[in-house]
């Protein structure tokens, strides 16, 4: 592998350009083109499996769930990784600001856990105030974000953040010295496309409405756990325990376990109906 590989911490900018001296990182072009590309994945599948969203009604959904998963991604960073937890949660206003002592740095630290609660509960919310079926739209949802989860995992390795274990393979990357795994990569691989494609070939045996968005669940969870192998843990909590396993390694096994529950539950609940 390429010296210019290995140390391409040392050329890459994380901030893409700048509008108005305002800096626009990578990570947040990213962040809108897996929001954006979830949104047009979803209305491929919905035309192409002529699925039964009529009009507007994906697109107003997709504003609900942009407002529940930036909302969440936020919230369940502060609440599960931030040390400052007390101090966000009682200067709320504070939690969105991108300044710091007079400088712009932009909005830092995102949780996908906290991101999927978001994410369920305006999901919940549109489900009721549209009268549209829980489960069927979990189902649209199921095949539609995985791929687009790649473009966070991008932002992640642009941006410099969630950097991986030390290592000597030879496509490391340094990071202030040390050779590291490119885990964000690991993660982009496993948890986007292994994702997709567990979820787009059991599409073939689904039995329930509402199945697919378990089975994502049980595997990203999975993939997840697998993926972190291969990264450092969070500075500021360190490993859990066994001094390998992380605090996201635990979180993800907890929603394979919980899917996994769902799954038995309403497969039971589909054969009495």
């Amino acid at each position: 592998m390429s010296s210019a590989w290995n140390n391409i911490y040392d050329t890459l900018d994380p901030v893409a350009f700048s509008i108005f001296s305002i800096p626009i990182h990578w990570y947040g072009i990213m962040y809108v083109l897996a929001l954006l590309s979830a949104l047009y994945i979803g209305k491929y599948f919905i035309k192409r499996d002529k699925l039964d969203f009529k009009g507007k009604k994906v697109d107003i959904y997709f504003i609900y769930v942009e407002i529940g998963v930036i909302l969440g991604a936020r919230l369940g960073y502060i609440i599960f990784y931030d040390t400052q937890t007390l101090y966000y949660l009682s200067h709320p206003w504070q939690i969105f600001n991108p300044f710091s002592d007079g400088e712009f740095v932009g909005i830092r630290g995102m949780s996908y856990h906290g991101a999927v609660l978001g994410f369920l509960i305006a999901t919940y919310i549109y489900s009721l105030r549209h009268k549209i079926a829980l489960g069927k739209i979990m189902d649209l949802v199921a095949i539609s974000v995985p791929l687009a989860f790649i473009f966070g995992r991008i932002g992640n390795f642009l941006n410099k953040e969630l950097i991986g274990r030390e290592t000597d393979v030879p496509w490391g990357i340094f990071v202030d010295g040390v050779l590291r795994h490119p885990s964000q990569l690991y993660e982009a691989i496993l948890e986007g496309l292994g994702v997709f494609i567990v979820v787009y070939i059991y599409r073939n045996y689904q039995k329930f409405s509402g199945e697919l968005i378990l089975i994502y669940a049980m595997s990203y969870g999975v993939l997840r756990f697998l993926a972190e192998i291969y990264r450092a843990p969070d500075p500021q909590i360190g490993y859990i325990c066994c001094n390998a396993i992380t605090f996201g390694q635990l979180l993800s096994l907890g929603m394979s376990f919980l899917a996994l529950l769902g799954w038995f539950y309403f497969k039971q609940k589909s054969k009495l109906a």
